[in-house]
């Protein structure tokens, strides 16, 4: 991106933004002010921000916003050289497959995205498998804390692995109508059920190729979606030569009756070894079938930013640790081809996440308020390419600016509670780490009580920044509003959810709105202002608890000749 001149970038977010971020002064407390959330609200959310996509003008606004107000703040540069900037190179990639299976001698071709649908995280014009041996290996799961293997140690360097959509859906042995929750978290689906993870894992066990089997009851929606969703161009990193793309040469989804044809081809009964993979003995299947394959691949370089503010540490020992809040800038942009003025034409993104931005804000203020910073450092990230698939936050997760051994918290706002105050409050991802206690503690000095995520069955806890850091190991916090409202009637929170996703979310109607109660967003953010202080300040730091999927990230590797050496981490540490 061209550098520009700093009067030019204030030109660019417009008059009235810069008149009132120039008004606003630190306070000598540090209260979160209302008006302060409003006013950054109002600003990202205007039209001024064209609904602010990664490497539109729409993001060259944003980012002279953001730095202008950090330096405002006293904030020095988040990353290490000197700047507020993180760059990060993300990519526009089309691709056209091509797929034909051997089995029994006899090769047969699928039709592109009708039987299948498949990609290549690299970005290279074309990669090609040629004959790769097909395996099948069940739930393409390693969990050692459930004692859970579907690898056994065979070698899949260069094959293309064959894998069952989800967790194993073990039944209860009490109550085998139902899924057994000390298993792979019961009927809510785990990271070890979500594709990425299973794609990762085939990756880091050096398969070329990996498919899964899309099957409509056990997803959740039909195969249309896969086809919709993975059958034309999507984001993506832009990988250095060298760099681990995180998946496999070709990722991709079978169709279910294209799935049950390759097995019996391949002399094997699809319904069968379904069911042998719900056993903890399970081998992998070589499918006596190979497959060959190629992706051509067309793209656009969008180069983009993560923005990245810091106030040191206060404590020599520790200050080089670093508590990390996280919210996403980006929304999406303009669409044109929409009927009406420009005005609605432009995703304002206002609840998300323009509200989450304007909490980071607002939470630096409060931070440079006190009377001596606190004893870790404390980083404040606001990510690029969030709504194209967690992009900044992965970049930034494979590309630390702080070491994620030395990261202690993560805590991520995505969306504030617009509605008013709530005697509770929703901790996605509840039970997964003792930051738990940090929420729970903080809640109760508020007269307010933490319950577990309403719909955990939607999988939120995988569907945001949070993710990236969990992924190396870093424990994590991600808090929605809650849903007992005060002072508003039954029913209240569920209507007023259910009419923002319904008439807003994702759509250009996403505008600050005359109605807004924001006591509700206040209460919120000192909440989280106050565990992340704890977590700056305590001696002992947050932890994942046993069964968590991602706590053999953040523990050491065991040594060499050790009895669990052989077993590789749930989660690899990119």
């Amino acid at each position: 991106m061209k550098k520009l001149p700093s009067l030019a970038l204030a030109l660019l977010y417009g008059a009235a933004a810069h008149a009132a971020a120039a008004a606003a002064t630190p306070p000598a407390e540090h209260k979160i002010d209302a008006a302060h959330l409003l006013r950054h609200i109002k600003a990202l959310a205007s039209d001024e921000f064209e609904g602010r996509a990664p490497a539109t003008r729409g993001e060259t606004v944003t980012l002279a916003y953001l730095q202008d107000e950090f330096k405002k703040l006293g904030l020095a540069p988040g990353n290490p050289d000197g700047s507020y900037l993180q760059k990060v190179p993300l990519v526009y990639v089309q691709p056209s497959p091509t797929l034909v299976y051997t089995a029994a001698g006899k090769p047969v071709p699928l039709n592109f995205p009708a039987d299948y649908v498949a990609w290549t995280p690299r970005t290279e014009r074309k990669v090609t498998l040629a004959n790769s041996e097909l395996v099948f290996v069940g739930y393409g799961v390693q969990a050692p804390e459930y004692k859970w293997d579907d690898y056994k140690g065979m070698d899949l360097r260069g094959k293309t692995l064959v894998m069952l959509i989800n967790d194993p859906p073990l039944p209860d042995p009490k109550r085998p109508s139902r899924l057994d929750p000390a298993q792979f978290a019961g009927a809510v689906t785990s990271y070890y059920g979500r594709w990425s993870y299973k794609y990762e894992t085939a990756a880091r066990l050096g398969a070329a190729g990996a498919l899964i089997v899309h099957e409509t009851r056990q997803a959740g929606y039909p195969y249309d979606v896969v086809r919709n969703s993975w059958g034309r161009g999507s984001y993506g990193l832009k990988y250095a030569k060298g760099d681990h793309p995180g998946y496999p040469g070709l990722a991709g989804w079978l169709q279910l009756d294209r799935a049950r044809e390759l097995f019996r081809a391949a002399g094997q009964d699809f319904d069968a070894l379904k069911k042998a993979a719900l056993s903890r003995d399970f081998k992998p299947v070589p499918l006596a079938a190979s497959v060959t394959a190629s992706v051509a691949n067309a793209w656009n370089e969008m180069p983009s930013n993560n923005v990245v503010a810091r106030i040191e540490g206060s404590d020599a020992r520790l200050k080089d640790e670093v508590v990390i809040y996280s919210a996403h800038w980006d929304h999406f942009g303009i669409d044109e081809s929409l009927p009406g003025p420009r005005s609605k034409q432009i995703f304002h993104g206002a609840q998300d996440n323009a509200s989450g931005v304007a909490a980071l804000l607002e939470l630096a203020r409060a931070y440079k308020a006190l009377p001596q910073a606190p004893k870790r450092s404390v980083l404040f990230l606001l990510t690029t390419g969030e709504e194209r698939g967690l992009l900044g936050a992965q970049y930034y997760a494979r590309h630390p600016l702080y070491p994620a051994a030395k990261t202690v918290l993560n805590i991520n706002v995505d969306g504030l509670n617009l509605w008013g105050k709530t005697r509770d409050l929703e901790l996605t991802g509840h039970g997964k780490s003792t930051a738990d206690e940090l929420v729970a503690a903080v809640a109760k000095s508020q007269g307010r009580v933490v319950r577990p995520e309403g719909n955990p069955e939607m999988g939120a806890f995988y569907r945001s920044d949070q993710l990236e850091f969990a992924k190396i190991g870093v424990p994590v916090v991600y808090t929605h509003g809650g849903r007992d409202f005060i002072g508003k009637p039954p029913g209240y929170a569920a209507a007023t959810l259910d009419a923002y996703t319904t008439h807003d979310y994702h759509k250009v109607t996403d505008v600050v709105q005359p109605g807004w109660d924001l006591s509700g967003a206040v209460q919120d953010v000192e909440l989280l202002f106050q565990v992340g202080l704890r977590a700056a300040q305590d001696a002992a730091t947050p932890q994942w608890k046993p069964g968590a999927e991602f706590r053999a990230a953040r523990e050491p590797a065991p040594a060499a000749g050790s009895a669990s050496a052989s077993a590789p981490a749930s989660i690899p540490a990119k």
